[in-house]
């Protein structure tokens, strides 16, 4: 009985890898948007800066719940890679308290802005939840 019950398990254990989890259908991609401004536009300071989330919620920083995050604003620096804190700095702002609305104070000149999605510790969902614009500031 013992050797009955140790093959099934075996048969068992070694099918696992062969099956596949069922996917949602037709589950949108999560993607971050800027609402404004637009990509190329010439603004005055302070640049007025809309955000929003398709495919999650928006939730004040934390703790992490799944399907869940809060914003982040990158100012002429690089998205960081997936599940890398957040750097809190000048050029790093966060919107831990769930806003999807602010106004950035940037000098004259071109400048890069990255909208990310973060979760509720401050850990970057990466590249694919991210948009870059590029504004020039009168």
């Amino acid at each position: 009985m013992r050797i009955l019950v140790t093959l099934i398990l075996l048969i068992a254990v070694a099918a696992v890898p062969f099956c596949k989890k069922a996917a949602a259908p037709d589950a949108p991609a999560a993607r971050v948007s800027f609402t404004q401004p637009t990509d190329g536009a010439t603004v005055v300071s302070p640049v007025k800066v809309g955000m929003s989330v398709e495919g999650m919620s928006v939730r004040p920083a934390g703790e992490i719940v799944p399907g869940t995050g809060h914003f982040h604003i990158l100012i002429d620096v690089d998205t960081p890679e997936e599940g890398k804190v957040v750097p809190a700095d000048d050029k790093h702002k966060h919107y831990g308290k769930g806003q999807t609305e602010t106004e950035l104070e940037l000098k004259p000149g071109q400048h890069k802005l990255t909208l990310l999605f973060a979760d509720g510790m401050h850990q970057s969902y990466g590249p694919k939840m991210a948009q870059t614009i590029q504004v020039t500031v009168k």
